[in-house]
């Protein structure tokens, strides 16, 4: 065997333009060997390959820069630093040191990362003025960028990235002067580096789920482990976007202890977190809230299971309180479990009790849903929504022209109807949120517009949609929190496409029409045309749709309109489909086959009413 090291210097093919060529100037590291090493250490063997910048590499693989070779070329410095922006070093040293001692000193690419659908270009600039300092400019396509607070935000308008690296010449070694304002990545890139989590504030006494992205690369002397980061971005605040509509009980000002390194677990799933002095001296009921902000937040990040989370004061040494499982359950308010799906069957609606451990289906008998709709003669349902307590259901007559909010726990005459369509127009299926109101849209063509019901009972309001213009809200569902709503809009052209909203319900204003959706956001961008969706999981949504030049398919998607890698496996030929708040229940959809079809956990399709259609959770 050879005894030299098994290492080797990767020289990357550049050119001087266009996009960066194949070679990547980069050692990588295979998750085999990570994972025999126990990922304490970099293995001192293994493989080092060039990898494609388009390739999509698996989050289990390392990739590091390579530092710039001396006397290179300007158009190698570029290539080198842009290369080197992708690796999996949190603090990018090797890409500093493609810069000048000022650039490397000041850049602050942390705080903000562009990404890009694809690669980027590269060219150099011919200078009239100082032609001996070569400027070079970079460009590519957006999709997305990533704020200081780590929120996602998906490009809408197809807009170009474009900025220019100025070079000088620093001991007769070209360096740049001007690097980008932010880190610049390709998708497949930002998916390798960086996974979505979701952080938790409340609205009202309900807990919010506030996706933001953090790198999966521990680097604990400079906290950037996911963990003491996610915590960092918590204590930090809510997104912008969510910012109006929830609340920290955090004090502001509120951090991580000084010299805090890292976060960890005790060997009783225990976090214990020390924070700054700012958060001393809060009440014992707000504590108990901070520390359920943050067994929320630190569990939808890890795999492992959390037991309890402890706040310490700024001595480093006192505990200030402490929270459960069990306890932050209770204190976040979040839906109830579902004990049945609904569906209608014929012109009635039906419920089946959710038993997902049956193996014979004959258990799972549907019956009629209690209450005037299992007596009420010649009432056809269209479609239906229940409550989430699951005593009242809220039903749209077969002709779609009237809503009617029905008792489910006693009998009685069909109540008169609480909305109907306005100039003939047909109602769309309605949707109930935790709060209690009821929420639908007219598809009139005379008045078009999306309705909410206070308490299910109220008067009906006209809901104020900014940024709708001339879309029909096609179908709808509120988030069982109450502060989000996605839209499913159809434009001129007839294409779907799915937005989320976020409703503002202004507080010291006794006018129930002063609630309003605000900011519409895309919530599948990279869906072509979208056929249904459902609220899921922990904030977020399942979507039918294709993408372009694709079938349909369904996908989980983040409710800040990124993609998450899980897609519901067979899921073609799908028009409707319902998801549960929890994640023990199966995923319900109807086929144009099938009828009802049950996918539930770690199990395949099944047919469970051929007849029926229209499925529904509570909510």
């Amino acid at each position: 065997m050879d005894a030299e090291p098994r290492s080797a210097r990767v020289q990357a093919r550049r050119s001087p333009g266009g996009q960066l060529p194949g070679g990547r100037a980069y050692a990588v590291l295979g998750a085999a060997g990570l994972l025999l090493a126990g990922c304490a250490s970099m293995p001192d063997s293994g493989e080092i390959r060039q990898v494609q910048a388009s390739q999509g590499v698996d989050s289990q693989v390392r990739v590091f820069g390579v530092p710039p070779a001396d006397k290179a070329s300007p158009a190698e410095i570029v290539d080198g630093f842009l290369e080197a922006m992708t690796s999996d070093d949190p603090q990018l040293e090797t890409a500093r040191k493609y810069l000048t001692e000022d650039a490397a000193k000041n850049w602050r690419p942390g705080s903000a990362v562009t990404v890009l659908s694809a690669g980027l270009d590269r060219y150099p600039v011919q200078g009239d003025k100082e032609p001996d300092e070569p400027r070079w400019k970079v460009t590519g396509k957006k999709l997305a960028t990533v704020d200081e607070r780590s929120a996602y935000q998906p490009e809408t308008g197809g807009g170009r990235y474009e900025e220019y690296l100025q070079l000088v010449q620093v001991n007769k070694q070209w360096r740049i002067a001007t690097p980008p304002s932010s880190l610049v990545l390709s998708e497949s890139d930002f998916q390798r580096i960086y996974k979505p989590v979701n952080k938790y504030y409340f609205a009202g006494s309900t807990l919010v789920a506030d996706p933001v992205y953090v790198r999966q690369r521990s680097d604990p002397d400079s906290r950037m482990d996911p963990t003491t980061q996610t915590v960092q971005s918590l204590l930090a605040g809510p997104s912008k976007w969510l910012g109006p509509v929830v609340t920290s009980n955090f004090p502001s000002g509120t951090a991580l202890r000084e010299g805090t390194k890292s976060l960890s677990y005790d060997g009783q799933n225990t976090l214990r977190v020390p924070l700054n002095e700012k958060a001393d001296n809060v009440a014992h009921p707000q504590c108990q809230k901070m520390a359920t902000q943050l067994l929320y937040t630190v569990r939808d990040l890890t795999a492992s299971r959390l037991d309890r989370v402890e706040l310490v004061r700024s001595d480093g040494k006192s505990s200030q309180c402490s929270v459960t499982g069990a306890a932050a359950a209770a204190i976040a308010n979040r839906a109830l479990a579902p004990e049945h799906q609904y569906y209608v069957e014929g012109s009635r609606l039906v419920r089946m009790t959710l038993d997902v451990n049956s193996e014979d289906q004959q258990q799972d008998k549907a019956e009629p849903a209690p209450g005037p709709l299992s007596t009420a003669a010649g009432f056809k349902v269209g479609s239906a929504a229940v409550a989430y307590d699951e005593k009242r259901a809220a039903v749209v007559s077969e002709d779609g022209h009237g809503l009617y909010v029905v008792n489910l726990t006693t009998a009685g005459a069909m109540p008169p109807a609480v909305l109907t369509g306005k100039s003939g127009g047909k109602l769309t299926a309605p949707s109930w949120d935790a709060l209690g109101d009821l929420w639908i849209s007219d598809l009139g063509p005379q008045s078009p517009g999306l309705w909410r019901v206070p308490g299910g009972t109220g008067t009906p309001q006209k809901v104020e949609v900014a940024g709708l213009g001339g879309g029909r809200i096609t179908a709808l569902k509120a988030s069982s929190d109450g502060v989000r709503i996605a839209l499913l809009v159809e434009n001129d052209g007839g294409r779907k496409n799915l937005f989320i909203g976020r409703v503002e319900r202004p507080e010291g204003k006794a006018d129930a029409s002063a609630v309003s959706v605000r900011e519409l956001r895309p919530a599948a961008p990279q869906m072509a045309d979208v056929t249904a969706m459902s609220w899921a999981p922990r904030g977020r949504l399942l979507v039918v749709g294709r993408e372009s030049g694709g079938v349909v398919q369904a996908r989980y998607m983040l409710a800040d309109g990124s993609m998450v890698a899980a897609s519901l496996p067979g899921a073609t030929g799908l028009s409707a489909v319902a998801a549960s708040e929890d994640e023990a229940q199966p995923v319900v959809a109807f086929s144009d086959d099938d009828g009802i079809v049950w996918l539930p956990p770690g199990a395949q399709w099944r047919t469970v009413a051929a007849g029926g259609r229209a499925p529904v959770y509570p909510g």
